[in-house]
């Protein structure tokens, strides 16, 4: 027996709770009709046009992506705008598309810092930022380690766990610094580092850091070797094994009726990495 959108939206807002997202986000169905029969799900970060293609050849009947489309107000969808040329081409095709973005990004368990700190090997990883009334619900997640290792092979290890991209793998700290207890972040967690430090994490991993808070998080390991150093890898990369934990979720509540796909494209924007030589050795 087939499912409807209807019930694989339910599924997933179940999963996902739309409660959890942030105001000013957009989440829940985008397009799709609730009756329509649904065979096949694919799961994404992005929604790209290469994504877009990947639905349409695999006759999927609804895509499922981390990040929205629309953010902002939405005047209008013409097939000759980038976005809304998407929106024509998934509604040609019979596919909806769902976003679970910062309601992903809280959930319990099967969300996308839960799976970040899995990919990583983090024992009894809970939430850096509680939200809701569930205790599991909230941004980013601080675990330890099985063993301590220096920080130079956590982000080795790190760089191994997940998947390659362009701009790659970069730390801020001593290399050889021992860390146990690790802070994590899917996505942009730079704002997190006050909650990693108060956890008494010894580095955090997230995406999109900027110099100057690097910078200042550096003159304070100077003066507190205790503080976090910093492992700054790609935002796609660190949203990417939520994928797969949702794709097997979702197939699970509804009882094998729907496929699962995962998007075999890499969405990461960055495309090229130039090199310059060995950077200079850590100097301290």
């Amino acid at each position: 027996m087939t499912a409807t959108l209807g019930e694989v939206v339910a599924a997933l807002e179940a999963r996902y709770d739309p409660a959890l997202a942030e105001d000013w986000d957009a989440v829940g169905l985008v397009c799709g009709d609730r009756d329509d029969p649904v065979e096949r799900v694919l799961f994404a970060v992005d929604p790209v046009a290469a994504v877009v293609d990947e639905v349409v050849a695999a006759g999927a009947g609804l895509l499922v992506t981390h990040h929205p489309l629309f953010l902002g107000g939405v005047h209008g969808v013409p097939a000759d705008d980038a976005k809304g040329r998407l929106v024509h081409r998934l509604v040609r095709a019979g596919a909806g598309l769902f976003v679970a973005h910062t309601n992903a990004d809280r959930a319990p368990e099967h969300g996308v810092n839960d799976a970040l700190a899995s990919v990583l090997g983090l024992v009894d990883a809970a939430p850096l930022e509680p939200a809701g009334s569930d205790p599991r619900a909230g941004l980013g997640r601080v675990g330890r380690l099985a063993r301590p290792v220096p920080l130079r092979e956590f982000a080795a290890a790190a760089a191994a766990a997940l998947p390659a991209t362009a701009g790659g793998v970069r730390l801020a700290g001593d290399p050889e610094r021992p860390v146990t207890t690790v802070a994590v972040c899917g996505g942009s967690g730079g704002s997190l580092l006050p909650a990693a430090a108060a956890a008494g994490a010894d580095v955090l991993l997230t995406s999109d850091l900027r110099h100057h808070p690097v910078s200042e998080a550096g003159e304070a390991m100077a003066l507190d070797p205790a503080r976090p150093a910093l492992v700054d890898v790609a935002h796609w990369a660190t949203e990417w094994p939520w994928l797969a934990v949702a794709a097997r979720v979702l197939a699970a509540d509804l009882g094998g009726r729907v496929e699962v796909i995962v998007a075999a494209q890499r969405t990461d924007p960055w495309t090229v990495h130039v090199g310059q030589g060995p950077p200079p050795a850590q100097v301290g």
